[in-house]
């Protein structure tokens, strides 16, 4: 017997087939699940490939939105400043127009209060008008005459023919005949009564004043039984008179006598005045 006989041998003993098959079938699922997994991952991995490739259509799509929602900003905004301008322009005019309506008021205050005052004027005059001539009718009943105005109804007694400046103011007068009554005016197209006054006798060189009031005691006081042309008649107390005129003979005068008539030539029995006064 060989002295190897029971020396176990050092050789790795051969596997069997059947191991080496199972082996085999391990290293294959393991390969496959790995190659599954490398295919998995590799299908993972181009994904974000896909959704890159997408991206500048949904890049497009947001900036169309965002530049549609600017232009609807943008319009928004000026329709606002717009609305606004227009607001501010309606109040601006209500306000011009708030402040028209006050002027119109206080102007058409003004017209009122100036149309009443003139009224109450001309109503005073008539009233004093018809007490001067219920004194008259009365002093000439009883043949008596007022201390230092003639109140005697009887006129023309006198010359009734001008002569000299008496003559030039009565041809002024006359000339003027037709014209404007305006308060305060003093020619050439429009007077008040001592304003015509006053101009005509200004053509002869003499000045008298300027209102009624003055003029009434600016000359020698005449009896209206002795008037001569050229003499300055009055309405109303000497150094308060309310109206003038100039006596032009044969018992009329010529006077700027109101806003309706303008100067007029009349017969002193349309308005008979108080009293007379000599300046030439």
């Amino acid at each position: 017997m060989s002295h190897t006989a029971h020396i176990r041998s050092h050789r790795k003993p051969r596997r069997s087939a059947s191991t080496l098959a199972v082996r085999a079938g391990v290293a294959g699922g393991v390969l496959g699940t790995l190659a599954v997994a490398g295919a998995s991952g590799s299908a993972n991995a181009a994904e974000p490939v896909t959704q890159t490739l997408e991206l500048p259509t949904l890049t497009a799509d947001l900036a169309a939105q965002t530049a549609q929602s600017a232009d609807a900003t943008e319009q928004a905004a000026a329709h606002y400043q717009l609305q606004a301008e227009r607001d501010a322009a309606a109040a601006k005019a209500a306000k011009q127009a708030k402040a028209d309506l006050v002027e119109a008021k206080k102007k058409a205050a003004e017209a009122r209060k100036k149309a009443q005052e003139e009224a109450r004027i001309q109503a005073a005059a008539r009233a004093a008008r018809s007490a001067e001539r219920t004194t008259l009718s009365t002093t000439s009943d009883g043949g008596s005459t007022s201390t230092g105005t003639s109140t005697d109804t009887s006129t023309s007694t006198g010359t009734s023919t001008a002569t000299g400046s008496a003559a030039a103011v009565v041809s002024f007068v006359k000339a003027q005949i037709g014209k404007a009554y305006i308060s305060g005016a003093t020619g050439s197209s429009a007077y008040d009564c001592s304003g015509l006054v006053q101009t005509a006798f200004k053509q002869v060189g003499v000045s008298l004043p300027r209102v009624s009031q003055d003029q009434s005691t600016a000359g020698t006081q005449v009896s209206l039984s002795n008037l001569q042309p050229g003499d300055v008649l009055y309405w109303g107390s000497a150094g308060s008179a309310y109206h003038v005129a100039v006596y032009v003979g044969d018992g009329m005068f010529v006077g700027a006598q109101n806003p309706s008539t303008g100067v007029v030539e009349r017969p002193l029995s349309y308005d008979p005045p108080t009293g007379a006064v000599r300046v030439l």
